[in-house]
């Protein structure tokens, strides 16, 4: 028997693993843990691998496809049409199966580690940024209750929190001056982390011109 699509559920600790042979009938259904996948699949003749495009699947898709076998990769909001009733891992790896076979499915490209790297720049930085508007809002909202309203913008407030101290208008409690105190040296902390990803491709990565010019492109707005 021969498998022609082997199907893999990723979990955190095991994966749950179908194959399927030409007629799409399982021939194969285990449970076994990463490294234990990547000693059966390095034994596998060539064959189909399908994995949901989830966390840890561009990295066994590489070491897959170095041994010969055809990497599919594909969004789990496609798979997920093929999953059949009560939910498991065994029905998962089935539904990815079936998913795979289909002519019109649409698969994810296997991304290299130097686009991994970039990837994961950008979400740490939209989390840093995230964590800044919420931060920026919280100064103001702050304020606002104690009667001080600002420019719009984040430069203007930055610039108004420096020279707060000398403002006739804040009337502030020791307290509360000390709370936002704290709270700009909390925001400087993150424009610090925030200056040291916006130059990490260029300092830490080797990546052609033109992709440090799209990751140049796409946070300017927020430098």
């Amino acid at each position: 028997m021969t498998i022609s699509i082997l199907d893999i559920d990723i979990g955190k600790n095991s994966c749950s693993v179908v194959g399927v042979d030409d007629k799409g009938a399982v021939i194969v259904r285990r449970t076994m843990r990463r490294q234990t996948l990547i000693e059966f699949v390095g034994k596998m003749p060539a064959c189909i691998i399908a994995m949901e495009a989830c966390c840890g699947a561009h990295h066994l898709g590489r070491l897959f496809a170095a041994r010969g076998h055809e990497v599919r990769l594909m969004s789990p909001e496609y798979v997920r049409p093929y999953i059949k009733a009560q939910k498991n891992d065994d029905r998962d790896a089935e539904g990815i199966a079936e998913a795979a076979s289909r002519p019109t499915m649409r698969f994810v490209d296997l991304k290299s580690e130097e686009q991994l790297d970039i990837q994961s720049l950008h979400r740490v930085r939209s989390r840093l940024v995230a964590q800044r508007t919420t931060l920026i809002n919280q100064i103001r909202a702050i304020l606002l209750e104690r009667g001080l309203i600002f420019a719009a913008g984040r430069r203007k407030l930055e610039v108004a929190l420096d020279v707060l101290p000398g403002d006739q208008r804040a009337t502030l409690s020791p307290r509360m001056h000390q709370l936002i105190v704290e709270l700009r040296n909390e925001w400087k902390v993150l424009d610090k982390h925030l200056k040291v990803i916006l130059r990490a491709p260029e300092q830490v990565l080797e990546l052609d011109h033109r992709v440090i010019e799209i990751w140049s492109m796409t946070t300017r707005r927020h430098g």
